[in-house]
């Protein structure tokens, strides 16, 4: 698989810092780093949400998004998560990647310069045609959702 090209534009604020990285040769998200300054880091409180940003700018080819997910490590050990999950960078967007971290444990969370924050996932775009119709094919789900094909972990 060819690998499509991404500009990346290092914001004055994050010229120190490295750019967003595969950790691993399978991993599918760039890691995001914070831009924040080094003697103010961000704190969160517990309930509490900000707008962290990466130092970086982005051109995505046509017919992309990135998207911004969660770093499973922050969620699971200090309940630390992209509020609006999966965020959408747009392909014709062209200012500075910032994340959106909301704080759902219990002590405040410190943001500090260069920590990992989130993981970008770059990814195809579909953009179908809508066809308004007077009704939809019938299927053996149908209207039901929520819940409707089993719960998963058992009940509380």
């Amino acid at each position: 698989m060819s690998a499509a090209e991404v500009r990346i534009l290092r914001l004055p604020h994050g010229a120190d810092l490295p750019l967003p990285a595969y950790q691993s040769t399978g991993a599918a998200g760039l890691d995001l780093l914070a831009a924040v300054p080094a003697h103010e880091p961000l704190v969160i409180p517990p309930g509490g949400r900000t707008m962290v940003p990466t130092g970086c700018a982005l051109a995505l080819p046509e017919g992309t998004e990135g998207q911004i997910r969660p770093r499973s490590g922050l969620a699971a050990q200090h309940g630390v998560t992209v509020l609006n999950s999966p965020g959408t960078i747009d392909s014709d967007y062209r200012g500075e990647v910032l994340v959106v971290l909301v704080n759902l444990g219990e002590a405040p969370f410190a943001v500090c310069r260069g920590i990992r924050i989130a993981q970008l996932v770059i990814a195809p775009v579909l953009r179908p045609a809508l066809r308004e119709v007077d009704a939809l094919d019938p299927t053996s789900r149908g209207s039901d959702g929520f819940g409707s094909t089993g719960i998963a972990g058992g009940s509380v």
